[in-house]
C-alpha cells in the first residue's frame, strides 16, 4: 500500500542520515587524536582590530572568538566560515593569519583563481601594512621571483603566504605552517585540499565560502 511505501521510504532516509552522522562523528573523533600547534598569544588579534577603520559586527566578533578558542587548542581546528560576499570573511581570515604569524609561525591562504588571490593579497596589505611579511605566489609569478619566495618561505622569513594552487607545488617547502585557509573550497579538488594541509604538521584549517552548494555536501559524502 502507499502507507507501507511511505513508511519504508522514511526508514531508508533515516538509515542514510544515521550512517552519515555516525561516519562524520567517527571522522571527528579520529581528528581529535591528532595534535596540532596551539597558539599561545592572542594579543595580536586586538592589535589587528585596532588597525581596522571599522568595528567588527556582532556575528564577526562571535566567529572570531570561536576561531581564537580553536587556535589555542592542541586539537587542530577544522572550521567552515560561511557568509555572503562582502560580509567580512577575509577580515576574519586576516586576523587569524596575522595572529599565527605574530607567534612566529606561518599561515597560508589558497584561492581558486589568480584574480581572487591578488584581491586577497591587496586586502591583506591594506589591513596589515608593514606589520608582517606577506607574499603572493601564483602561476604567473616570474621564475626568478618564485625562487626568491621559495627560499624565504623555507627559511620562515615570510609569515603569510597567499596564492593559488602554486602554493602547494612540490618546490614550496614551508618552515612551520600552522594555519591553512582555503577560499571557496568547493572549487578545489580533494587532492588539492589535502596537499595544502600536508605541507604542515596537522595544521589548523579554516575554510571560507559564500556558497555552501550541494557539491560541497557531495564532497563531504
Amino acid at each position: 500500500s502507499f502507507e507501507d511505501y511511505e513508511l519504508a521510504r522514511r526508514r531508508f532516509v533515516f538509515e542514510e542520515l544515521l550512517t552519515l552522522q555516525l561516519s562524520l562523528l567517527y571522522l571527528k573523533s579520529q581528528r581529535k587524536v591528532e595534535y596540532g600547534t596551539p597558539i599561545r598569544d592572542l594579543s595580536p588579534i586586538q592589535t589587528f582590530q585596532r588597525r581596522l577603520p571599522f568595528q567588527f559586527t556582532g556575528a564577526q566578533q562571535r566567529v572570531l572568538d570561536e576561531i581564537s578558542a580553536d587556535l589555542t587548542r592542541e586539537i587542530p581546528m577544522n572550521r567552515l566560515v560561511q557568509g555572503d560576499v562582502g560580509s567580512g570573511k577575509t577580515a576574519l581570515a586576516a586576523a587569524a593569519m596575522f595572529t599565527v604569524a605574530s607567534n612566529g609561525f606561518q599561515a597560508a591562504l589558497m584561492a581558486p583563481t589568480e584574480i581572487l588571490a591578488k584581491q586577497h593579497y591587496e586586502s591583506f596589505q591594506k589591513m596589515l601594512g608593514n606589520t608582517c611579511r606577506i607574499c603572493l605566489l601564483t602561476g604567473s609569478t616570474p621564475a626568478a621571483q618564485k625562487r626568491e619566495i621559495y627560499q624565504d618561505i623555507a627559511s620562515g622569513e615570510i609569515g603569510i603566504i597567499i596564492g593559488t594552487h602554486a602554493i602547494i607545488q612540490r618546490e614550496v617547502e614551508y618552515h612551520n605552517l600552522v594555519l591553512v585557509v582555503t577560499d571557496e573550497q568547493h572549487r578545489f579538488g580533494v587532492g588539492q585540499r589535502s596537499a595544502i594541509a600536508a605541507k604542515g604538521e596537522n595544521p589548523h584549517v579554516l575554510v571560507m565560502s559564500a556558497t555552501p552548494i550541494p557539491r560541497t555536501l557531495a564532497l563531504i559524502l
